[in-house]
């Protein structure tokens, strides 16, 4: 009886291990698939940032050429 006692907690104590083991084992896959997202998250992040300031300098052109956007000067405007 003591035999099946011990065969018993065995058994217990390995399932458990096993149990432990397989979600240690889905936890890595779970960071690996994190740690993927976050390095696509900043490459598109430095994509996105490269063409927000292209498109800044865009505008910045487009308002520096176009008449609407100038400084007037006020002092030469009054009599």
């Amino acid at each position: 009886m003591n035999c099946d006692m011990d065969d018993m907690e065995n058994q217990v104590e390995m399932e458990e291990k096993t149990r432990l083991i397989n979600q240690v084992l889905e936890l890595q896959h779970t960071l690996e698939d994190l740690s993927a997202r976050v390095d696509a998250v900043k490459e598109e992040n430095l994509k996105l940032k490269s063409e927000n300031q292209v498109l800044g300098q865009y505008i910045e052109n487009l308002m520096s050429a176009s008449s609407v956007f100038q400084t007037t000067d006020n002092k030469s405007k009054r009599k």
